[in-house]
């Protein structure tokens, strides 16, 4: 496993959840074209990267062959690296930037301010628990 790799995403993770709480005006999505690019963008770099350490612990352990982005955490979850509760919300994750960067439907600002104030933790989360699972390995 290439935990140099897998250390340079989670650390972009955490830039991106640092510039979401530090430059975000969840008050301004609304009314600012730059603002909700910026949250949106941010966002889906921020699940790209999670889905990109996931993809690469799921092959270098063999845990399986995912058909979906969201089985990603499912094998996350039966490997022991996160909790059952965690994997659901990064598969719904998982699935919100397929909506973010395929345009399947727009996204309501009620649901971004939401993520922002309620779930950028969930990100954090991630990235410790994949901290931890990666001490323990050989």
């Amino acid at each position: 496993m290439d935990s140099a790799l897998i250390e340079k995403k989670l650390a972009f993770i955490d830039t991106c959840l640092r510039e979401l709480v530090e430059l975000a005006d969840p008050e301004c999505l609304d009314s600012d074209v730059r603002e909700r690019r910026f949250v949106e963008h941010t966002l889906q770099l921020a699940i790209q990267a999670a889905l990109d350490v996931a993809s690469h612990w799921v092959s270098a352990r063999r845990l399986g062959e995912p058909e979906t982005n969201r089985d990603l955490f499912t094998f996350l979850a039966a490997d022991r690296v996160i909790d059952d509760s965690l994997g659901e919300t990064l598969a719904a994750m998982a699935s919100f930037r397929n909506i973010l960067i395929h345009g399947y439907q727009t996204v309501s600002t009620k649901r971004l301010q939401d993520i922002l104030a309620s779930h950028l933790g969930d990100l954090r989360a991630f990235s410790h628990a994949v901290r931890a699972s990666l001490a323990l390995q050989p």
